[in-house]
């Protein structure tokens, strides 16, 4: 019998995860059968940035708990999971993760699982060298802001998300969940 796959979605800091780009993601692991289990954050984030990996470490860590190795999809703040995922040896989908910050850097550095790693080169804590170096699977949004928008139409934005849609399905069916016959 096949294990369940399962899927942790971990929002930003403003504790919506249904953005168009963590959702379709969300939506593409659902489309393979995951069951899905999402993270709310309780209480208002703390106003120092420093004093916001451990409160959401705590929460993500609580999240984690009875969960058979899940898929990690997360946005934003809630890529300070990179350390947990490292640790669990999780796979992972990073939307605009925090390259800035020495801790998601360094859980990426160690992490064992496969992770596709999101980021546009307007957002100012993107590292597009270093995204490389963390990961084989990167897609990058040129002129993409945190949000991934990119400058001009909305257009433009939206077909950005449909691009990312499909790096997002090849990234699960090629490396995560490849079917038998995808297998070489």
């Amino acid at each position: 019998m096949a294990t369940q796959r399962t899927v942790l979605v971990i929002p930003g800091s403003s504790g919506c995860w249904h953005f168009p780009h963590q959702l379709f993601a969300a939506d593409a692991a659902q489309m393979r059968g995951a069951q899905m289990h999402y993270v709310s954050w309780s209480g208002e984030a703390p106003p120092e940035p420093e004093a916001r990996g451990p409160w959401a470490v705590k929460q993500m860590t609580a999240a984690l708990r009875d969960l058979p190795k899940p898929l990690i999809i997360a946005y934003s703040l809630g890529t300070l999971a990179a350390d947990l995922a490292a640790d669990y040896d999780l796979p992972a989908i990073w939307i605009t993760p925090l390259l800035h910050r020495s801790e998601v850097v360094e859980g990426l550095r160690r992490a064992g699982a496969p992770c596709l790693l999101i980021g546009g080169t307007a957002d100012s804590t993107w590292r597009p060298k270093l995204a490389r170096e963390l990961s084989p699977h990167v897609f990058e949004v040129e002129g993409g802001d945190h949000g991934l928008r990119v400058p001009g139409p909305l257009a433009g934005s939206a077909a950005v998300l449909g691009e990312m849609a499909t790096a997002i399905e090849e990234f699960l069916d090629r490396v995560l969940w490849p079917t038998p016959s995808q297998v070489r």
